[in-house]
């Protein structure tokens, strides 16, 4: 589909899609259309983009949530009733992902901080340290040869 396509309700559907922790590419393509062409409508429209942007802050934030969750529900007995080993790794696994996503779609606000500094008396001071090693070798190659 082109530009022209464009509808309220598709854009809409996306929106709330997004909203609720859906991901882009499942959320155009349950409404029928490519991702370029839903770029192609956030380009063309200011208050989309910024519908586009609230949207995904929002859906991030579900994900967040629902990581939550996972990581609260306790993973069920074996037979034996000792803990289901391979559920477990399932989980581990289904939260890492979904962390590793948000560090990736939003790593402002879910990425790691890193943070460099030195303290009060002693700051962290960038200086430039240049070594010219051509100069150097020039004047020993002079001298070599004054000497010959």
């Amino acid at each position: 589909m082109s530009k022209s396509s464009y509808t309220d309700e598709k854009a809409n559907e996306i929106i709330d899609c997004l909203s609720n922790g859906i991901p882009l590419a499942q959320a155009v393509k349950k409404v029928g259309i490519g991702l370029t062409t839903w770029y192609d409508w956030t380009y063309a429209n200011d208050q989309l983009a910024e519908r586009f942007a609230r949207a995904r802050e929002a859906g991030h934030d579900v994900i967040a949530t629902d990581t939550l969750a996972i990581a609260d529900e306790p993973p069920p007995t074996t037979q034996n009733g000792g803990t289901d080993s391979g559920y477990v790794a399932w989980q581990k696994n289904r939260i890492w992902t979904r962390l590793q996503l948000l560090a990736k779609w939003d790593p402002k606000r879910y990425g790691d901080k890193l943070t460099v500094g030195g303290d009060s008396n002693n700051p962290l001071k960038i200086e430039r340290i240049e070594r010219v090693v051509v100069g150097e070798v020039i004047e020993q190659r002079a001298i070599s040869n004054k000497e010959k």
